[in-house]
């Protein structure tokens, strides 16, 4: 399996971001003769974070309070800034997946045409929001400590970041 980059990224005054780390995952591939998109879903659904979308990121600095996120790039290349304006830009292209905990800040910065990911959430946490930059308030803070970390990873199940890299 493969092991995740960590990023870290401090609550900046706009952006709270999250004492768990960001998750990056690189070079996932497409699998027993479906796309990379369907592989990237199956393995989203099997490790109970189903996808619920897919499209791109927006171009402004956003968060969610309410669930973590997870976004796997099937289509393209793209810069996201990660972390909020005080962020790092960081490249992805298809095959990566990023796993945001609840609070971390992200933007498109710049992305190819055919840019393209989907997202998934995981199972029982409930509606997810947008917040933007400037909504870093206490009880957003609350919501965002409220929200429990998975039992599962995303890519690697049991085995993976989420279990010992968010404990």
């Amino acid at each position: 399996m493969k092991t995740p980059q960590t990023l870290y990224f401090r609550d900046d005054g706009n952006i709270p971001n999250s004492g768990y780390p960001t998750l990056l995952y690189r070079g996932m591939t497409a699998e027993n003769g479906q796309s990379l998109v369907e592989t990237l879903e199956a393995l989203f659904e099997q490790n109970d974070w189903p996808a619920q979308w897919r499209g791109g990121v927006f171009d402004y600095h956003h968060f969610h309070s309410t669930a973590h996120e997870v976004l796997g790039v099937y289509d393209g290349a793209a810069t996201l800034r990660l972390g909020g304006e005080q962020g790092e830009n960081i490249e992805v292209s298809a095959g990566d997946v990023i796993v945001l905990p609840a609070g971390t800040g992200h933007c498109r910065i710049s992305a190819s045409n055919d840019f393209a990911l989907t997202a998934g959430y995981p199972r029982g946490e409930g509606d997810w929001d947008i917040c933007r930059s400037g909504d870093n308030t206490p009880a957003v803070r609350q919501r965002i400590a409220s929200v429990s970390r998975p039992s599962l990873d995303p890519v690697a199940g049991e085995a993976g970041g989420v279990a010992s890299d968010w404990s």
